[in-house]
């Protein structure tokens, strides 16, 4: 199989929060199919470039500014093709189309629905995830009211993923905290996980599960429905594999740096944590000694963002 293509997209967003596709004109492979516009990054070019290239080329804007989004490694039949993705923050000009294809501003709601390319489908969940994820801290079960004020806290500092992790508590204490943490994560518009408990999130009607990796091994197949957010902490390549067979949302990939309290685990770092991301078709989180302040380094090898327990806890 010839080797693989890198191909750049862009991610553009209208004042209303509209997403820009292209559509793939007849005569090209999956003609016809709704993807974010680009196009092949040359040899040597560096990807924010071709990006910029590509993007005044076909749909005739200037990239004004740019971060990475995703990268998405995926196997046609015909090609092995890396889609590299940038979120556009800002440009300048009227995107119009200079290469006969079709294009449409489309609500994000409504790119679910919208017939894609398989390479573009998990850009969608990088577009809904925030790029900050907390993990509760663990408490005792008498410090329910000390927890849920600290997750009112994180919601109103604009957090918008948690997860609520307490595996000691009792199972009846653990619905009743789930409980108040999904009255006020819902009244900011926080989408609230559970750790582990399939059954309960879904009782409650929470927004997902975050599945230990240990949990994850058992798993054949994704445990909850497509509207629920299921998410998968991982540690190494295979860990990430057989997150993405199963269905998995996105994962954490950990521990990224030292962490206080597991000094024995030893650190990926950087440039491991970014190999390891470069191969997994989904979104990941680097979790493991992050602070705010990390979320730039995060981005730039190939994370969604950073999940912490003490670095985003108030």
């Amino acid at each position: 199989m010839p080797a693989s293509i890198h191909v750049v997209a862009g991610v553009l967003r209208d004042a209303g929060g509209r997403v820009l596709l292209a559509r793939r004109p007849a005569g090209k492979h999956l003609a016809g199919l709704w993807e974010f516009p680009g196009g092949k990054c040359d040899a040597g070019e560096a990807p924010v470039d071709a990006l910029a290239r590509e993007l005044r080329e076909e749909i005739g804007v200037v990239v004004e500014s740019a971060r990475p989004l995703i990268a998405v490694p995926h196997r046609y039949p015909e090609q092995d093709i890396l889609l590299d993705v940038w979120r556009v923050s800002a440009w300048s000009g009227v995107p119009h189309p200079h290469e006969g294809q079709a294009l449409a501003w489309v609500e994000r709601s409504a790119l679910p629905q919208v017939a894609m390319p398989p390479a573009d489908r998990p850009v969608i969940a990088a577009l809904e995830l925030p790029d900050r994820y907390l993990i509760t801290p663990e408490t005792s079960p008498d410090e329910l009211g000390e927890l849920t004020a600290g997750i009112e806290r994180a919601c109103r500092r604009g957090l918008r993923l948690i997860q609520l992790r307490q595996p000691h508590w009792p199972r009846a204490r653990l619905a009743e905290a789930a409980r108040s943490a999904r009255a006020i994560c819902h009244e900011h518009g926080t989408r609230l996980l559970l750790n582990g408990d399939v059954q309960l999130a879904m009782v409650l009607g929470l927004d997902g599960v975050h599945m230990p990796a240990r949990l994850a091994a058992d798993l054949v197949q994704r445990p909850l429905p497509p509207d629920r957010w299921f998410g998968v902490s991982c540690h190494d390549a295979a860990e990430l594999l057989h997150a993405v067979r199963v269905g998995a949302d996105f994962a954490t990939l950990s521990p990224v740096l030292p962490t206080p309290g597991h000094e024995q685990a030893e650190a990926l770092g950087w440039e491991r944590f970014a190999d390891l991301v470069a191969h997994a078709p989904m979104p990941v989180y680097a979790l493991g000694g992050m602070e705010g302040e990390d979320i730039d380094a995060a981005w730039m090898a190939g994370a969604q963002g950073i999940a912490a327990i003490r670095g985003l806890w108030a």
